[in-house]
């Protein structure tokens, strides 16, 4: 199968990939050759995306940031929250030290944050 290997070649194929998107709309066949074309095209252009544009997981600490944010808590509620002490909180947010497995459970269900992050699986 055919690569995307530089930026030039990148912008073609997405320009081609709106071509396709102005001659084709939600009646068109499934079998017609423009949408396999452009099945095609997709495909590479997210093999290079992912490569060149790759996106990281976010960081636990920013994470629960972002949750007490949206919650608007303080350290020290988020911390009674919890179930553990603001100091320790800190710690984890600090990158210091790392949740203990319960401590990454409540971690995970009180703030609905994915066990992979809290886990830095």
């Amino acid at each position: 199968m055919a690569q995307i290997s530089d930026k030039g070649t990148y912008e073609a194929v997405l320009k081609r990939i709106d071509e396709i998107f102005s001659l084709t709309d939600e009646n068109t066949p499934a079998e017609d050759p423009r949408l396999l074309e452009l099945d095609l095209l997709s495909a590479l252009v997210e093999e290079y995306e992912a490569k060149e544009f790759p996106i990281e997981s976010p960081s636990l600490a920013s994470v629960i940031m972002h949750r007490m944010h949206e919650m608007n808590i303080s350290q020290k509620d988020l911390a009674a929250l919890l179930g553990m002490t603001a100091p320790r909180l800190c710690e984890i947010l600090n990158g210091k030290k790392e949740p203990t497995y319960q401590q990454a459970r409540q971690i995970a269900s009180k703030l609905n944050i994915d066990a992979d992050i809290v886990l830095a699986v």
